[in-house]
């Protein structure tokens, strides 16, 4: 992609792997380049257009720069506001950098608000609700992480896909929409729909509900991103709802599921709550993945992560403050592992 689009440079994180990007780009004008400070210069060219899709914790800081020095930020890292919601949205302000969301449900939030912030009365935010969906306490307890990566709609990478399974992603987005949206705990609402075709609905004050209706193809959220306020044609699969049948809704079991109800603590926490939750989310995931701890076990150690934590409600937000936090709830969430988590 780099050389069919004539980048002046191509970077990649993990600087073991520059010799490859180079081999990669070898005989191309594209300069390559590693690590952590050649992507935070890379998100400070002055650009018309920047995406931030690093993923988790890392993506803020790229975040903060693109907001610098971009006229727009396309923001696909949900971390960022829910970690360091205030610096970024701040940051925009003062720059006059237009922040478009890349989410599916958030763009589907933004494009149904269409400049009517002022009547939202509430926000609905849909899941798929995953594997899991009708699956039972005992084999979820089992679950893994082979399991959890079987989505029956998205193709997502590995982690996220796990985050779906156990709607700890759909938790993320409740934060991203409380931050990005303005709107307190009460205004927001999950429901799962198994179709994924509705990404998310506005209620407004006159009762009226505008719906944001398309196939589940990250691509149009993307293209909205990438063009607005234009619209273009875009090669996505139609909806035929005659092919379709039916659009069906369920309340999510918030036992099966307990990170919904860790975002709404997180939010009525306030303060750097949301940097706890997603480093405890992330270590959690890390541990899964390694075999460590159990499926369910995630939200344990997210619960762990909140009780212990100070969430410094009333303080200023800094970005060191945050790292700091995310420092602080990795370490209370390895911690609650070794102290014997399976038994709590």
């Amino acid at each position: 992609q780099a050389i069919a689009l004539r980048a002046k440079v191509a970077v990649v994180a993990q600087e073991h792997l520059l010799a490859n990007l180079k081999n990669a780009l070898a005989g191309s004008e594209v300069h390559a380049r590693a690590g952590r400070e050649a992507l935070l210069e890379a998100a400070a060219y002055p650009v018309d257009w920047a995406m931030s899709a690093v993923v988790g914790f890392a993506g803020l800081e790229i975040s903060l720069e693109i907001a610098k020095h971009s006229r727009a930020l396309a923001l696909a890292n949900k971390e960022s506001l829910v970690c360091g919601g205030a610096l970024v949205q701040g940051t925009c302000a003062k720059t006059g950098c237009v922040l478009l969301p890349v989410d599916s449900e958030h763009s589907a939030i933004f494009q149904c608000i269409g400049g009517m912030d002022k009547a939202v009365e509430r926000i609905i935010l849909t899941a798929s609700g995953g594997p899991f969906l009708n699956a039972s306490m005992k084999m979820m307890e089992s679950a893994t992480p082979e399991q959890a990566m079987a989505h029956p709609n998205w193709d997502m990478g590995q982690r996220i896909s796990i985050d779906s399974a156990s709607m700890f992603n759909k938790a993320m987005e409740v934060l991203e929409t409380h931050v990005l949206f303005d709107v307190k705990t009460e205004q927001i609402e999950v429901i799962v729909h198994p179709q994924s075709i509705i990404h998310s609905m506005v209620g407004f004050a006159d009762g009226a509900i505008m719906a944001h209706l398309g196939p589940p193809d990250m691509r149009s959220p993307i293209g909205y991103a990438l063009n607005w306020p234009a619209r273009v044609d875009l090669p996505v699969e139609r909806v035929n709802f005659s092919v379709l049948g039916e659009l069906t809704f369920q309340a999510p079991d918030v036992r099966r599921f307990p990170s919904l109800a860790l975002a709404q603590q997180a939010m009525e926490m306030g303060g750097l709550a949301g940097a706890a939750f997603n480093a405890g989310k992330e270590t959690a995931l890390d541990m899964f993945l390694a075999r460590d701890i159990g499926f369910l076990d995630m939200a344990r150690v997210v619960q762990s992560v909140l009780d212990q934590i100070d969430a410094d409600k009333n303080g200023h937000v800094t970005l060191e403050a945050v790292i700091d936090m995310d420092r602080t709830a990795r370490k209370i969430s390895v911690e609650a592992v070794k102290d014997g988590l399976r038994n709590n």
